[in-house]
């Protein structure tokens, strides 16, 4: 696995379960998988040396995240190594550009887009799909980074000065959507055809950071779930995607919008490690290693996960005690990571069936892990 963050770490958990060896490439020891320990290499994603003797000796090459150029990648398919998901499909969560292009080729919702090159091709684009509009760089965004919602010809012309784009890099921008929640339709699909779909979940952004999920979403009618299910199963299909996709979606009154894609496990699936038969993180592996896949069911009526971000506390230990014994049934899971104001460095998990006692356990244990409150 080419990247060392939270998710690797969660992937080592599995791979040991499995009796799989799991290798990872990781940028240095401070990084979450290292800190776990294994069969952890040194070196950057980016540099195609590292990479190469990296993959030496592996069956398969999976990821963590997105950002591998697509010459090192192509440099492995070329050496016979498996990559999943390959490089064509990961092209597409790779350049926002390019996964518009496809979706809308394959026929599957998403809000109106276009590429612009000046803020007054944007307004053109206004005009014709109203204001405001969502100004967007087609790479390396994530967790709000990147985005930046535009209401008048000058926002938008400020945002393009004070942020130039890099070579091969160009302005996305799409419509407003007025959501009424924000979903994630997750699916796993294997080499040889097999594709499993997991609950289709709810999920709460702050600040463009993913902070709540809710497996499965309350009050979404089966028809209206399997729907969401059955764009991402298309989705997977058209874009030949193996392994994990999370399809983030909003859902309006007309139904569901492809907002964003990811080829990896997700932040939106972290509620499956205690809330699914088979974890994302399980399921991954088994799709790019071929396995049999394994159940996505739901284990209770409702998992909630909340992300623990980076606060005024730099040990998170230290409140261990209290809420493990004020919610013996809570789950804590810790990446390891240096704390760091907004950043995410761990969740908490609970299951049952009252959805309001789980959601007030679950903030409260991520707000004292923070300092956000300390009774």
């Amino acid at each position: 696995m080419i990247g060392g963050g939270q998710l690797a770490r969660m992937t080592q958990e599995a791979a040991l379960a499995l009796g799989v060896g799991l290798r990872v490439l990781a940028a240095g020891p401070s990084d979450s998988a290292a800190r776990g320990g294994g069969d952890i290499w040194w070196g950057a994603h980016d540099d195609p040396d590292a990479v190469a003797a990296f993959a030496q000796g592996c069956a398969v090459v999976t990821f963590d995240h997105e950002h591998v150029p697509a010459p090192i990648l192509a440099a492995l398919v070329d050496s016979g190594m498996a990559v999943r998901p390959n490089p064509a499909a990961l092209a597409h969560a790779q350049d926002k550009v390019h996964m518009r292009t496809a979706i809308s080729a394959a026929d599957v919702p998403g809000p109106a887009w276009g590429v612009v090159g000046s803020a007054g091709e944007l307004s053109t684009f206004a005009d014709a799909h109203g204001w405001p509009v969502v100004l967007k760089v087609s790479r390396g965004g994530y967790d709000g980074r990147g985005v930046w919602v535009v209401d008048s010809p000058d926002a938008a012309a400020a945002v393009m000065k004070d942020n130039p784009r890099a070579p091969g890099i160009e302005w996305l921008v799409e419509e407003y959507v007025p959501f009424t929640r924000e979903l994630a339709a997750q699916v796993v699909r294997s080499p040889s055809g097999q594709a499993a779909a997991y609950p289709v979940v709810r999920t709460v952004q702050t600040d463009g950071i993913c902070t709540e999920v809710v497996a499965p979403c309350p009050s979404l009618s089966d028809e209206h779930a399997m729907a969401a299910q059955q764009v991402a199963l298309r989705v997977a299909e058209a874009l030949d995607v193996v392994g994990m996709l999370t399809v983030e979606l909003f859902d309006t009154p007309g139904g569901v919008l492809v907002n964003e894609l990811a080829m990896r496990p997700h932040n939106s699936g972290h509620w499956s490690i205690e809330g699914a038969v088979t974890s994302q993180f399980e399921n991954h592996l088994r799709a790019v290693l071929d396995l049999p896949l394994g159940s996505p069911a739901a284990r209770a009526p409702f998992t909630v996960m909340v992300n623990v971000l980076g606060g005024r506390h730099p040990d998170m230990y230290r409140a261990y005690r209290h809420v493990m014994a004020r919610d013996p049934g809570l789950k804590v899971h810790m990446y390891g990571k240096d704390v760091r104001p907004g950043r995410k460095i761990g969740h908490v998990t609970v299951c049952g069936a009252d959805l309001d006692a789980l959601l007030a356990r679950a903030h409260h244990a991520a707000d004292y892990l923070t300092g956000v409150i300390d009774e």
